[in-house]
């Protein structure tokens, strides 16, 4: 996503029908928490028809499913609580 500070990007790895969003990059001395949370949002969209899994091995990305737990909690693979 493309912002007036500069590109927001997730890197992922595929594995065995899990996504791990490993890493939450964003420009230097960017603070706009909202669109981080509608970039998320969006990435997680892409997921909802899916079977895959989604495993937020990044802070940033573990600290928006807390946040909105029972919005995502299906697409965590079975017994992986956050």
């Amino acid at each position: 996503m493309e912002t007036e500070k500069g590109l927001i990007s997730l890197e992922y790895q595929e594995h065995a029908r899990q996504i791990f969003l490993t890493k939450l990059n964003l420009p230097s001395e960017f603070d706009d928490q909202n669109l981080v949370d509608q970039f998320l949002k969006e990435v997680l969209s892409t997921f909802d028809d899916e079977r895959i899994s989604v495993m937020p091995t990044s802070p940033e990305v573990a600290k928006f499913f807390k946040k909105n737990r029972n919005k995502y909690k299906n697409l965590l693979p079975a017994g992986i609580s956050i």
